[in-house]
């Protein structure tokens, strides 16, 4: 009997490598710059305004980031920012673009594990040229079959890619950090599901668990991965 699952699908950004925490520092930053204007926590919610307004014209990743830190800082300062603080922002968001990458734990294994039996997608979201960079530097790009850097995670956006790379999303599973991404609109495209809870999320990627579904799975590592897909299959 064929097994149920034949593609595993894997987020990248606090699934594979660290990325939060390097947007939680240069947030850090940020507030620093504009002390003299407003508090941390009044900022950190007009930029995240901010970030929401421009996903549709910017997209997820580094530099839709860095312009709204910069959009920010002229509405905090009434438009009265000077061009050092813009200068420091600009300088910042080019770090945060270099930034070396640190694979979590268990992330090689599990992949070179997983790899025989199964087929091994990347699914992410965000600046293309930086993913690849990332990819590139990660050190894992032979152990995917296929890659796939997207503009949203979407039901939609699952089914062609499980269909195209593999045997649909009935017969794949999606593991990732975020449940509004990776997990919740998996499972809507008839696929599983499998939450690795970050320390670190962006507020934009918070969701309910799916708790009802059956196809709903979450683990404390990809330590773990292999004893749900024993389950599943």
């Amino acid at each position: 009997m064929a097994k149920p699952l034949t593609a595993i699908g894997f987020d990248a950004d606090d699934t594979l490598w660290h990325n939060e925490r390097f947007f939680v520092l240069t947030q850090d930053r940020f507030a620093d710059l504009l002390r003299h204007y407003t508090d941390p926590d009044t900022l950190m919610a007009r930029l995240l305004v901010s970030e929401k307004r421009n996903i549709p014209h910017y997209g997820f990743g580094i530099k839709g980031f860095t312009l709204s830190m910069i959009e920010t800082a002229i509405e905090v300062t009434e438009g009265d920012v000077p061009a050092d603080v813009i200068s420091e922002i600009l300088r910042v968001g080019r770090e945060m673009l270099a930034h070396p990458v640190e694979l979590l734990p268990h992330v090689r294994q599990t992949l070179e594990t997983l790899k025989a039996d199964y087929t091994l997608l990347l699914v992410t979201k965000g600046d293309l040229l930086d993913q690849e960079r990332k990819l590139a530097e990660s050190g894992l790009r032979h152990l995917f079959d296929a890659i796939e850097i997207v503009s949203n995670k979407t039901p939609d956006v699952y089914t062609r890619i499980f269909d195209q790379h593999g045997d649909g999303a009935s017969r794949g599973v999606m593991v990732g950090n975020s449940l509004k991404s990776d997990v919740v609109p998996m499972i809507d495209a008839g696929g599983w599901g499998v939450h690795v809870p970050h320390g670190q999320t962006w507020a934009l990627e918070h969701a309910d668990p799916p708790g009802h579904s059956p196809q709903f799975f979450e683990i404390p590592s990809l330590a773990d991965l292999g004893q749900i897909l024993d389950q599943i299959t």
